[in-house]
């Protein structure tokens, strides 16, 4: 950067605070749609895992996808099978480890999500390149803080 030395404290000029900013604004747009579904965004985040893979998915996987710790994804997970989203079993290889699963309630969720992408890609006012392009960049930023 070739900023003053006292511009580059100044809040505006922090990229984390803009992606952080970015983060809670989608939040925000994420939550209505979601309500109607009866899920938080967390629980959002592991239904797309558990939806993509068509098969049970061991917790540990699922941390790891969604870089959430077993302290902050066993207490989600919880509540999830109390809504009767999906199952926890233990593992017939490995009875230390747990296996998630889809419900028939979690699996019919996945009919009335499939609108969710197409409807906040169109609150972003990106276009489709925009986006692409946005996407790429952020993934290569990701790659890069990795």
């Amino acid at each position: 950067m070739s900023l003053p030395v006292e511009q580059h404290l100044q809040l505006n000029q922090q990229l984390c605070f803009k992606l952080y900013s970015v983060n809670k604004a989608m939040n925000r747009l994420y939550a209505p749609i979601l309500k109607k579904l009866g899920l938080t965004y967390p629980q959002y985040l592991v239904m797309l895992v558990l939806w993509e893979h068509k098969k049970s998915v061991n917790v540990k996987e699922i941390g790891t996808m969604l870089d959430l710790d077993s302290g902050t994804l066993s207490p989600l997970l919880k509540r999830m099978e109390k809504l009767n989203l999906l199952t926890r079993n233990r593992s017939v290889a490995d009875e230390r480890s747990v296996d998630i699963s889809l419900t028939a309630h979690g699996k019919h969720i996945k009919i009335k999500a499939k609108h969710i992408p197409l409807q906040m890609f169109s609150k972003t006012g990106c276009t489709k390149d925009e986006f692409s392009e946005l996407n790429e960049k952020l993934e290569l930023l990701l790659e890069k803080l990795s």
